[in-house]
C-alpha cells in the first residue's frame, strides 16, 4: 500500500472506532402515564390501573394506582425498573394480610402500547398474565 492508502485507511478506522464508541441505543418514550383495564370481582365493573413512569438513561420509575375498597386509590412506587431500548421491567411489591406479594412485570413499547407479561407467585404456584398498556392521552 502506499502511504496515502494507508493513511486513509487509518483515518477511516478512526471514524468506525469513533462512531461505534459514540453510538447510543435510542431508548423508547416510555415516560408518562399508561392506563388498562381488568374484569371486575364475580361480575363487577372494570377496574382501571394507571402506571406512571419515568425514565432517566436505562434507570426506570414510578408508581402504579389501583382501584380499593369503596373508590379508594391504592398506589404503590415500582421497584428494580430498567429500561433496555424498546423494553421494560420493574416489579411491584405490595402487603395484603401481613403477606409480601410480588409481581414482576415485563413488556415492550411500540406504537404507543406497552405489551408483555405479569408473573407472580402465589400459595407457592407460578403464575402469568399477560397485560397491554396505552398512553392515558390515548385512552380518553
Amino acid at each position: 500500500m502506499t502511504a496515502k492508502t494507508n493513511r486513509i485507511m487509518k483515518n477511516l478506522a478512526y471514524a468506525f472506532v469513533f462512531a461505534a464508541a459514540t453510538a447510543t441505543v435510542h431508548a423508547a418514550d416510555v415516560s408518562g402515564d399508561w392506563t388498562w383495564t381488568t374484569p371486575g370481582h364475580n361480575g363487577g365493573p372494570e377496574h382501571t390501573t394507571t402506571l406512571t413512569l419515568k425514565a432517566d438513561g436505562a434507570s426506570l420509575t414510578g408508581k402504579v394506582a389501583t382501584p380499593g375498597r369503596e373508590g379508594k386509590i391504592n398506589e404503590t412506587p415500582i421497584a428494580e425498573g430498567k429500561v433496555n431500548g424498546d423494553s421494560i421491567s420493574f416489579i411491584v411489591i405490595r402487603q395484603n394480610k401481613g403477606v409480601s406479594v410480588t409481581n414482576n412485570y415485563s413488556g415492550t413499547i411500540a406504537d404507543g402500547q406497552l405489551t408483555g407479561k405479569i408473573e407472580t407467585t402465589h400459595d407457592g404456584t407460578p403464575q402469568s398474565h399477560d397485560w397491554s398498556a396505552k398512553r392515558a392521552t390515548e385512552t380518553k
